[in-house]
């Protein structure tokens, strides 16, 4: 019995982990006590929870042990890159921070003029200039009890992003923060820590993408906390475009004020190991937030969206729905729960997970729950999996068009829902490219949208 316990002890705190975040919060004496409380909490959590397994529920299609079994080291310096090999990742007219395998490039960043009092700058720099004003919201909405990777981002992290945007103040051009990875021959591991405020009765548009330059098996561990203050209005949207041997665990709260409104879209193209948890927590009457997802995945990608909408007040609003396009021996999960807290009443929740199977191969896991402890609420949600329409297949080619052509029509129109929903021109025509790019007769599907 003893041997096992050590052996399971083992699998969920290997040595090489724990010492290395043991050594690194040792040595980051010195900084401000917010700080080192934070990363006392994330080592006191990851020494008590461990990794998870696959006999853990919430984990139990997501197998994490083969990236615990492995030594990645942190990025020393900056890289050097050339400006062009960003163009395609990058957006023009906007605010951008740019991160090179985890450092910031002042070099490749963009600060326009922004609104009197709005901050964008690394989280290096916020930690040292705006102390008291980070101090007060970082970490507060990020509940890492359960989730041991980004316990170890508490520990871990030293750069990222901070947005800060006043009461009463409008951010009229996005807000792109940008991080890029490039081909290295050893595993590195980056852990990107983001933290955005947004004042009483602001607005933003604000972008995180996540890209690879080349081939690269490294690890990204973010964690971002989005504030949204009362009467806020926010549209986010996370991109993600790593390589295809790299691994990617994000967390992302979203904590939410009065009649606040916020439109997030979530899209997965690249990784070959992908886990998001997207978390939000409607604290105040009368939040409006709509979270929207993408995914596609070919070859061996594996990708899990594990999502929670905790409505904590009345007469509020979430409307989730997560579209995925699965080829090859490609793998998906989705949980997603909708949770009613005793009190909220008038809430209405939706949630809806599709899924679209080219492969006999392809797998997907869908499970979309409800827990409601208020007697006076509208919920739904649902799940479907399925392949392309024969029907529609068969009509499109009696009407002339080829079967490459006409799978690649149906496998758009499928994903058409989402991309027309993004507000975003850039993103929206980004995302388009690239699927007309990555469908077999793909300039014929152009022509004909």
């Amino acid at each position: 019995m003893t041997s096992t316990i050590q052996g399971v002890k083992e699998e969920k705190r290997p040595g090489h982990w724990l010492g290395s975040a043991r050594t690194w919060a040792e040595s980051r004496r010195g900084e401000p006590s917010f700080l080192a409380d934070l990363r006392r909490e994330g080592l006191e959590t990851f020494q008590e929870i461990g990794f998870p397994t696959t006999r853990d529920e919430e984990w139990r299609h997501t197998n994490v042990a083969p990236i615990v079994r492995r030594r990645y080291r942190r990025p020393e310096g900056l890289p050097e890159i050339a400006l062009q090999q960003l163009g395609p990742f990058s957006y023009t007219d906007c605010t951008q921070l740019v991160f090179i395998d985890g450092h910031y490039s002042e070099e490749f960043s963009t600060l326009l003029d922004l609104p009197e009092g709005t901050i964008v700058e690394p989280m290096s720099t916020a930690l040292t200039e705006h102390t008291d004003l980070v101090s007060d919201h970082l970490g507060r909405y990020a509940d890492i009890s359960e989730l041991a990777f980004s316990a170890l981002n508490n520990v871990h992290f030293e750069e990222g992003a901070f947005i800060y945007v006043p009461k009463s103040e409008i951010v009229t051009d996005p807000i792109h923060i940008l991080y890029v990875f490039t081909e290295q021959e050893e595993r590195q591991v980056t852990w990107p820590r983001n933290l955005f405020v947004m004042g009483e009765n602001s607005q933003a548009t604000l972008i995180e993408s996540y890209a690879g330059l080349g081939r690269g098996g490294y690890l990204t561990v973010p964690v971002t906390e989005l504030a949204a203050g009362d009467y806020s209005v926010v549209e986010h949207y996370k991109l993600q475009q790593e390589s295809i041997e790299a691994a990617h665990l994000a967390y992302w709260q979203l904590h939410m004020g009065h009649s606040t409104t916020v439109t997030s879209q979530n899209v997965s193209l690249g990784g070959g190991f992908v886990r998001n948890d997207i978390r939000t927590f409607l604290a105040e009457e009368g939040g409006d937030c709509t979270l929207d997802g993408l995914y596609l995945t070919k070859g061996e990608q594996f990708v899990d969206n594990h999502m929670l909408a905790e409505h904590a007040a009345p007469n509020c609003r979430s409307f989730e729905l997560y579209k995925g396009i699965l080829d090859e021996s490609s793998r998906a999960v989705f949980n997603g729960l909708i949770h009613v807290h005793k009190g909220a009443q008038k809430t209405d929740g939706v949630q809806s997970n599709r899924n679209l199977l080219l492969s006999k191969d392809a797998l997907v896991n869908s499970n979309p729950q409800l827990l409601i402890f208020a007697d006076d609420v509208k919920c739904t949600h649902g799940s479907t999996v399925g392949q392309l329409d024969r029907d529609a297949l068969f009509y499109l080619r009696s009407r002339g068009i080829g079967e490459e052509a006409a799978r690649s029509l149906l496998i758009y129109a499928f994903a058409s829902e989402f991309v027309q929903k993004i507000q975003s021109e850039p993103v929206r025509k980004d995302l388009e490219e690239f699927l007309f790019t990555r469908l077999p007769k793909g300039e014929i599907v152009r022509q004909a949208v």
